[in-house]
């Protein structure tokens, strides 16, 4: 059973083009993962957005680290984030024209001076 979170797919909604980070902050195992993942997700794709300009990441899973070089294990280790720079190396692979993309970020505080990278990127 799907519980619809049409309240908050709303407030998505009518802020996705105010130029602000959005930011999905609740308890533990409340449903913002499958709020931005799964119902926002699939609200893009709805509206025509093409997947290739969705660009999905999260900071908690293997094989998403995977993809820019990092590993959970060797953070883990390390007692450190995720390096910014590679992070931004994949975001930056991923654009390829001068269209909007949307970034849909998962436990983006596990990457190392996240707010930083962000509004410096985004602005």
């Amino acid at each position: 059973m799907e519980i619809r979170r049409d309240f908050y797919l709303d407030k998505l909604i009518k802020r996705k083009h105010n130029g602000l980070i959005k930011i999905i902050t609740g308890i533990r195992r409340c449903g913002k993962s499958y709020l931005l993942n799964t119902i926002f997700y699939q609200h893009l794709i709805s509206c025509g957005i093409d997947d290739a300009h969705i660009i999905r990441f999260a900071f908690d899973s293997a094989d998403d680290l995977q993809k820019i070089g990092e590993s959970l294990i060797a953070m883990e280790k390390e007692k450190r984030g995720v390096n910014p720079e590679r992070f931004m190396d994949y975001v930056n692979s991923r654009i390829v024209d001068d269209g909007m993309y949307y970034l849909l970020l998962d436990e983006v505080q596990q990457m190392d001076c996240f707010e930083a990278v962000l509004n410096g990127y985004l602005r």
